[in-house]
């Protein structure tokens, strides 16, 4: 198992919020949607699944566009989401920082998406003092289909 240290005030909350109150600032790679889809639809009752990290501030996603596009299409009415401080400087949008994070946001706002896999988020490790990919925060979460 590998776990990283972060700063305590980067995660703020893990719930379940309305799928429609998140945005989305990549496209998705369609056949990795579909095998996701394919996965989450022949499940139990209850799944788990690694929730989206989502911008505490904007609902944006940071990290599970696939997730976040299967369930969609799949007709979940919620998601689960950890809701991240995106605006520390304990994460940055590639290993050069590259994107302004205010950029990301607003094209999302406006429909305007990246192609899959522009970004790739990277957190600050506390305890290696390096640099990991952000999904490693994302929490797993029990699912009920509907």
């Amino acid at each position: 198992m590998f776990s990283i240290k972060i700063d305590n005030d980067i995660v703020k909350e893990i719930k379940e919020i309305d799928i429609s109150k998140i945005m989305p600032h990549e496209k998705v790679l369609i056949d990795k949607k579909e095998v996701l889809k394919g996965n989450l639809k022949y499940k139990d009752d209850q799944l788990i699944i690694s929730t989206i990290l989502i911008c505490s501030q904007s609902n944006m996603i940071i990290d599970g566009h696939h997730r976040y596009t299967a369930l969609k299409e799949l007709g979940f009415i919620k998601a689960p989401v950890t809701l991240v401080n995106y605006f520390t400087d304990k994460i940055i949008t590639d290993e050069n920082d590259s994107f302004l994070k205010n950029e990301i946001i607003s094209n999302s706002k406006k429909g305007n998406l990246y192609e899959p896999k522009s970004t790739k988020h990277l957190i600050f490790c506390n305890n290696t003092k390096s640099w990991h990919p952000i999904t490693l925060i994302s929490s797993w979460y029990p699912l009920k289909k509907i």
